[in-house]
């Protein structure tokens, strides 16, 4: 896993220069990095499919007990898959998207891949804070690749918005962290979840302190106004960082904590109300869209929404229905922003008004729209499906949630048949 982190700080480097030398064909041989990425995974399924764990502990900071302490279980495995696997077509896909010359392409290549190093790092890390220092590391590339168009100020808005929400959010976790440690003396998290947890206020602090960063990342509600804002960023940027990679993180870190702390008291209500109000409410804005970018970024704080209901209900069933659901959100959703992506460079507009005859012109790309969007619905016997039969039998037994849970699948189908 070090090697893979060097591999991509080691290309990331390069990029520059790469980039100067060859435009954005460059861009194919960058993607061997975050491949590499998804094939190490893929190469080591045997030892987490079983619940095993890929281990490394390397000594950094001895006077600090601040080691560089990574760790893979089946949850980041599917995590680098994603991460490794869209990070590397997205970055294919970029060597047709931008044009021979293009503005800050050196700057984008380099910042892409450096995102994708500091994804992986964040979702192997088993130290708290290191986690945290990755943490950080996608928030500031995040803001470069949103603000990629500094010639915009709609970018730098967008840019700083994300910056501000999601730092902030990355603060109070970062307490939040700092408490959960010190409490059991250390800040290996598989320490920490094995330990007893304190009582009263302390916790519950804590696990709020925590969820602020969680939610804040994945713009879950009362979070969620950043992400659509953020679309600003070019569509390659779209599809990675709001579909695949940054978005997940937040969902990954309830994920990651949830086992251990779904019992603390407001872990329960904060993860699974917030995510009901941002299924209904981004799915409710989705429907009124007419730019295809926004449609897809409301239709994304919706899913996100749904992901932290389903990772923060505490069960194994529901977390079972959340890997599926993760797996095809990310599938379908970056598939749809590299859609929209082809769209807006060929025919020069994402306005649904303007668009007609498409499937005519591009039966291809038709095709793998519908099949995209019809995940997304959940039509069978797409894994889009199979995620959201999973997630409705997760919640049989709690009947308001499951009827906020249908009338926002209801949301998602008529935004997708749109």
């Amino acid at each position: 896993m070090l090697v893979l982190l060097i591999v991509h700080l080691v290309a990331a480097l390069l990029a520059p220069l790469l980039v100067r030398r060859w435009g954005p064909r460059a861009c194919l041989l960058l993607a061997l990095a975050p491949a590499a990425t998804a094939v190490w995974a893929a190469a080591h399924t045997g030892a987490v499919r079983d619940g095993g764990a890929v281990v490394e502990t390397y000594q950094w900071i001895p006077e600090l007990q601040f080691d560089v302490a990574l760790r893979v279980t089946t949850l980041s495995w599917l995590m680098l898959l994603l991460v490794g696997g869209v990070g590397a077509l997205v970055l294919v896909y970029s060597a047709r998207y931008f044009e021979p010359g293009s503005v800050g392409l050196a700057r984008f290549a380099a910042v892409m891949v450096a995102f994708a190093g500091a994804m992986l790092g964040l979702v192997v890390s088993d130290d708290l804070l290191l986690l945290y220092v990755f943490w950080e590391l996608t928030t500031v590339f995040s803001y470069l690749l949103i603000g990629h168009s500094t010639e915009r100020r709609s970018s730098r808005w967008a840019a700083a918005q994300a910056l501000t929400v999601t730092t902030l959010g990355g603060l109070a976790m970062l307490v939040g962290f700092l408490m959960l440690g010190h409490h059991a003396g250390g800040y290996r998290w598989s320490s920490v979840a094995s330990a007893p947890l304190p009582g009263g206020g302390y916790l519950a602090l804590a696990v709020l302190l925590v969820l602020a960063g969680a939610l804040a990342k994945s713009a879950v509600f009362p979070f969620n106004a950043w992400l659509p804002v953020a679309m600003a960023a070019p569509t390659p940027v779209s599809a990675y960082l709001h579909a695949a990679a940054m978005v997940k993180a937040g969902i990954f870190l309830i994920g990651l904590l949830g086992p251990a702390l779904a019992a603390a008291g407001p872990w329960r209500p904060v993860t699974v109300v917030a995510g009901l109000v941002s299924l209904v409410l981004g799915g409710w804005a989705a429907l009124r869209q007419t730019d295809l970018k926004l449609l897809l970024a409301y239709g994304t704080v919706s899913q996100l929404g749904l992901l932290a209901v389903l990772f923060g209900a505490g069960t194994p069933k529901a977390a079972l229905a959340g890997v599926a659901m993760l797996a095809a959100h990310a599938l379908f959703k970056a598939a749809l922003f590299l859609v929209v992506g082809i769209l807006d460079h060929e025919a020069g507009t994402r306005d649904l008004r303007d668009l007609s005859g498409v499937g005519r012109a591009a039966p291809l790309l038709a095709i793998v729209a519908t099949l995209a969007a019809a995940s997304m619905a959940g039509v069978p016997p797409l894994l889009g499906f199979v995620a959201k039969e999973s997630v409705l039998a997760a919640f049989t037994g709690d009947p308001f949630v499951l009827a906020v849970l249908v009338a926002g699948s209801a949301l998602t189908v008529a935004y997708s048949i749109r």
